[in-house]
């Protein structure tokens, strides 16, 4: 049996058709890798790609795809509303199938001396693959980014874990790590005030006393004239979605403010969404395996 690894490389273009679709071509042209979903954002100005393969390809879709990217993204005339400091911003690698979290660790390191033997990217560690404490958290990693990293590179504590301390001129720098699946999850309000949406932001992350296991930022989406709570769910069994929402919706009100709509950004695991189906319909006792139809078919 196989082992199956997820890949889910950020990349910071989210409006040039042209290189995204040459993103799309890069990601199907290694045999043994499935492109599951991909999807891009105008305002945040980034595309996010879902993959799956065995651990010998993946890693090889991975490495072409940075490549690719840095070879057709500037940095240098990158804007957007989503925090980045490379051309691929991030490449985590999630075990999925017969495949164990050190393993992925084991995954990550391969791939990201490759990136910086080959493209002399700079590469820092994160997640379960961080080599220090202060390096597991992607937004600590990120602070600064593409126009700050310079600088931060010569920081005593910020040497990369692969390459020298600059940046790559066009491509910055990027993060690559094992983690477990998340639920990138968004909730858009129906006001054009960013500093509602922040404020809102800042009391459901963990890092400002919120959910422990909730990131979150404030984002105006230009093209619509609303304002977005962004986020990241990096355990959606301990913070599920609907206790997020429901928080979102309580502290919105205090401004006037409601919520539009949710949405997800790439692939989601089931259970996170019969958790909040469970939770809003009152469901009693649900016997996940037993109850939801398609998971008995296959027990």
């Amino acid at each position: 049996m196989a082992k199956l690894v997820e890949c889910i490389p950020n990349f910071s273009e989210g409006t040039n058709q042209e290189v995204i679709e040459g993103l799309v071509k890069v990601a199907k042209s290694v045999p043994g890798v499935t492109l599951l979903d991909y999807s891009s954002d105008a305002s945040h100005n980034r595309s996010v790609f879902t993959l799956v393969g065995d651990e010998e390809n993946i890693q090889e879709v991975a490495f072409q795809l940075v490549k690719f990217a840095s070879e057709n993204i500037d940095m240098t005339k990158h804007k957007g509303e989503h925090p980045r400091m490379g051309a691929t911003d991030v490449v985590p690698f999630v075990p999925v199938k017969d495949i164990t979290a050190k393993e992925c660790v084991e995954i990550s390191k391969k791939v990201a001396k490759r990136i910086n033997d080959e493209l002399q990217i700079p590469i820092f560690l994160y997640e379960d693959s961080a080599s220090t404490p202060a390096r597991v958290n992607l937004a600590k990693v990120r602070k600064g980014q593409f126009e700050g990293m310079p600088e931060k590179l010569l920081e005593e504590d910020w040497a990369p874990d692969f390459g020298e301390r600059k940046i790559h001129p066009t491509a910055g720098v990027t993060a690559v790590g094992a983690r477990m699946p998340l639920v990138a999850f968004n909730i858009n309000l129906d006001t054009d005030d960013i500093e509602i949406a922040n404020k809102i932001a800042k009391m459901v992350r963990g890092s400002s006393g919120g959910y422990k296991y909730c990131k979150a930022i404030g984002v105006m989406l230009e093209d619509r004239n609303i304002a977005q709570v962004s986020m990241n769910m990096v355990n959606f069994e301990k913070t599920p979605l609907y206790r997020v929402v429901e928080t979102v919706r309580f502290e919105a009100a205090r401004y006037g403010v409601n919520i539009i709509e949710t949405e997800l950004i790439g692939l989601c695991p089931a259970k996170a969404l019969i958790d909040a189906a469970e939770w809003y319909l009152q469901i009693a006792d649900l016997d996940y395996g037993k109850q939801v139809l398609e998971n008995h078919l296959l027990s």
